[in-house]
């Protein structure tokens, strides 16, 4: 590659890898995989037949339709944290109470894999907010840029009490 070479344009999958970080990055993206990954071990254990060389361990139980319904739900709220953040709460409130209500009713949750996993994920669900300086705009139109300058090149000050010297304030509020 030669100083003259030009960049090139970016492939079929450098712009998907991008697209999906986009998209990622607008919903609560890690916390809806968590609860769907949970849902996966709670659902599947109660089902299972377990080898262990000639011996068949069966975790068959009575709750096992219980266990079904808990990991399908989970799965189903997984999609809906990508899906529909907007119940983003909700959804991470009912994974939760869904995670501890497995304890008891599916092999401890999914010996523990599937509870810790919803656990978190609903946790991070609850926790996560949208970016609110995602295309926002200044007065003027233009985006925002961090506090960089203003138009005419002079700083902005980020001090917004009103008490700088600049202003002939020195801290002290008038009350009328």
């Amino acid at each position: 590659m030669s100083a003259e070479t030009s960049a090139a344009v970016p492939g079929q999958f450098t712009r998907r890898r991008l697209q999906f970080r986009a998209w990622r990055g607008r919903r609560p993206f890690w916390a809806g995989l968590y609860v769907m990954l949970g849902g996966f071990p709670i659902m599947y254990f109660p089902y299972a037949h377990i080898k262990f060389g000639q011996l068949t361990v069966a975790m068959a139980t009575t709750a096992g339709a219980g266990s079904l319904i808990i990991g399908v739900l989970l799965v189903v709220l997984g999609l809906t944290l990508w899906f529909q953040q907007h119940v983003r709460v909700f959804a991470g409130v009912a994974a939760i109470l869904l995670a501890l209500v497995s304890l008891p009713v599916s092999n401890f949750g999914g010996f523990i894999i599937g509870f810790l996993l919803s656990l978190f994920g609903g946790a991070m669900a609850v926790a996560w907010s949208p970016d609110k300086s995602a295309g926002r705009a200044d007065d003027d139109g233009a985006p925002e840029d961090g506090g960089s300058g203003t138009a005419h090149g002079a700083q902005e000050s980020n001090d917004l009490s009103g008490t700088i010297p600049a202003n002939g304030a020195n801290g002290r509020h008038s009350a009328g």
